[in-house]
């Protein structure tokens, strides 16, 4: 194996090809890291020239990494996190000044309900940091905190390891929406009337059942689930035009309604609220910017 002096290698490579893998774009990875795009794409040659092998690959309008890219990329954020940490340990953070970018993994329900405050208050408190939400896969969640591809991720309770911190945000109830005029409308719902109706699931998984129907199995019973999509905002406009029902959380619920106008029932099973926590790498504690945005979640919610 060839040895390589690390003190010949430019780090500034890696946090360019960071940036390229993230954005997918040569020209808005260069706006990211207010470079020039020739800067940019000969930072990628010599990236190129060191791994022997194209690292990014024209695909529509965009660069698509290589399998080698997709192999390093972990490692790489790892020790580009490291480094950044190493750097910042010990040093106050101020909000004003900071130019940081956050990422946070998040489905659309959290978004919908924590990215207006939250951007509100970065607004005032924070007004050069960058916030990002996209959404991971639950079995990745470790490897993406771990990777530094995410700072965050908001979900339910998860099993995590003992790398992963932990903290409850809130608890959310599931509630059903119906449309006006719906023929269950008038009458607060019942179990049977549930099960009897056509339903709506969201889910980014493209099968497996929702929490509504683990209870339901429990007290022997099935539905009939119409349509499965991916986000809440399409359903409630289904819902809107239909007779189905959706089950959801009322937060989101009680947003939408006012676009909608639709009604919102309670659940008629016996399940408890789901709990929303924020979970973050054990590393992440040394950084004073993921601990100061941390505070400003928490404490919203």
């Amino acid at each position: 194996m060839q040895n390589i002096n690390i003190s010949r290698v430019d780090l500034n490579l890696f946090v360019i090809f960071d940036a390229i893998y993230r954005e997918g774009n040569l020209t808005r990875a260069s706006e990211q890291l207010n470079l020039s795009q020739p800067a940019v794409s000969h930072a990628l040659a010599r990236l190129r020239e060191r791994f022997n092998d194209p690292l990014f690959e024209r695909s529509g309008k965009g660069m698509a990494p290589t399998p080698l890219a997709k192999a390093i990329i972990g490692r790489v954020r790892a020790a580009l996190q490291d480094l950044e940490s190493t750097l910042t340990e010990g040093l106050a953070f101020d909000p004003r000044l900071a130019t940081r970018i956050f990422t946070m993994a998040s489905r659309d329900v959290m978004e919908a309900a924590a990215l207006p405050q939250l951007m509100q208050r970065l607004q005032t408190s924070a007004p050069q940091v960058q916030l990002r939400s996209l959404r991971v896969a639950r079995k990745d969640m470790e490897s993406a905190l771990a990777s530094g591809q995410i700072d965050f991720a908001a979900d339910v309770l998860l099993p995590v390891s003992d790398q992963i911190r932990h903290q409850a945000l809130g608890s959310e109830t599931l509630v059903v929406v119906m449309r006006q005029g719906h023929p269950l409308a008038s009458n607060r719902l019942n179990l049977d009337d549930y099960v009897n109706s056509r339903h709506i699931l969201v889910s980014s998984r493209t099968e497996g059942q929702g929490v509504e129907d683990f209870a339901l199995t429990r007290l022997g019973k099935v539905r009939q689930v119409t349509l499965r999509c991916q986000n809440y905002y399409a359903a409630v406009q289904v819902v809107a035009n239909t007779d189905l029902l959706l089950t959801l959380p009322r937060t989101y619920a009680e947003q939408m309604q006012v676009q909608t106008g639709h009604i919102i029932q309670p659940l008629p099973l016996p399940l408890e609220p789901l709990e929303i926590h924020l979970y973050w790498h054990v590393k992440s504690t040394r950084d004073p910017a993921v601990m100061w945005m941390k505070e400003q979640m928490v404490d919203l919610f």
